[in-house]
């Protein structure tokens, strides 16, 4: 197994093989289908624009920046291994070539959430419930009527019937089921 370079910049390209000599990564000068190219750049598209279509066992990128829009050219491009710059080491480095010749994929958390459009960070904040509403919902959860919660809670059915109303509202749930779920995604049960 081999590795050859392409970066636009002599400087990182050095860099690049420095890394790499330091985990002990043989280069090679001429692509081959046992050669895995690690394409080095600022951003991913950079990156890709450098790399040359060969015949080669996997590609691996090395970027500053991994936007999503990036990323996804890069899977549809058949790039295996993606690697932020700032956390290429020569052992992350070494590591990701292997992944990339025998075959295997690694994105960096960050790219995966980018990629799948699941950032928490984006997502809604969970509905606030009273302490009430919540351990409502959690006997809900546990599959007990109005009446049930009624006596484990020592209130009237109408209260519970009132306290769920509300739970629901807040929840935007169509039944007792759908709660249950939204409560259950929001972390609240």
């Amino acid at each position: 197994m081999r590795v050859r370079v392409a970066a636009p910049d002599a400087a990182l390209r050095a860099s690049m093989h420095t890394a790499l000599d330091r985990a002990g990564v043989p280069l090679a000068r001429e692509p081959s289908s046992d050669t895995v190219l690690l394409a080095a750049a600022s951003t991913v598209d950079e990156a890709l624009a450098d790399c040359p279509n060969g015949d080669q066992a996997g590609i691996v990128v090395v970027a500053d920046r991994l936007a999503a829009d990036g990323v996804r050219r890069a899977v549809r491009a058949g790039v295996a291994v993606l690697v932020q710059s700032a956390r290429a080491t020569p052992t992350r480095l070494a590591a990701a070539v292997r992944s990339a010749h025998d075959g295997d994929g690694r994105l960096p958390h960050e790219a995966l959430v980018r990629l799948l459009g699941t950032d928490r960070r984006k997502q809604a904040a969970p509905p606030r419930l009273t302490a009430r509403q919540l351990v409502m919902l959690r006997l809900m959860a546990e599959g007990l009527d109005n009446i049930g919660i009624a006596r484990a809670l020592s209130c009237s059915a109408h209260t519970v019937k009132n306290v769920i109303y509300d739970l629901m509202s807040r929840l935007q749930a169509r039944n007792r089921a759908h709660a249950v779920a939204a409560g259950v995604r929001a972390g609240l049960i």
